[in-house]
């Protein structure tokens, strides 16, 4: 699977780690950014791979900031994402089971990195149920619409 990844300087180490993670799983990563512990704004990088799952890019993207509070909101400012911050193995499942989530986000401040490997492991293994959530979905994408005309 190609997911595109991107983090802020406090989720530097986590996102590093799963990006060796992932392409020791067998994905391709591609890695948006940050490249160091240097002080940045989040939005910068989130917005880069949020847009690229978006376009079709990447199949899915990890987002990552150091609560996964802030990387939320801006990968859901793109239209077309549904991140979902993944806090527990219950919701890492039923972002993707129910919601479709195509972006998953972590927080580097309070995810450890074995954590988050079986977080990954199950948003990425988890397909969704459909059914009744198509039309959750649908509404979901009948609301960006409407957003996006005012």
């Amino acid at each position: 699977m190609k997911i595109a990844m991107a983090s802020d300087h406090a989720a530097y180490h986590l996102k590093e780690h799963l990006k060796t993670y992932l392409t020791k799983s067998g994905h391709e990563v591609i890695d948006f950014g940050t490249h160091s512990e240097e002080s940045m704004d989040y939005p910068d990088t989130i917005k880069l791979a949020a847009r690229a799952v978006a376009k079709n890019e990447a199949e899915r993207g990890i987002v990552l900031c150091g609560s996964g509070i802030g990387a939320s909101i801006v990968a859901n400012k793109i239209r077309g994402i549904r991140a979902a911050l993944c806090l527990d193995e219950y919701s890492a499942e039923y972002s993707r089971r129910h919601n479709d989530a195509n972006v998953m986000v972590l927080g580097g401040r309070r995810t450890s990195p074995e954590e988050a490997e079986k977080l990954v492991d199950i948003w990425l293994s988890t397909a969704f149920e459909g059914g009744r959530h198509i039309r959750r979905i649908e509404k979901i994408h009948t609301i960006e619409k409407e957003e996006c005309r005012d």
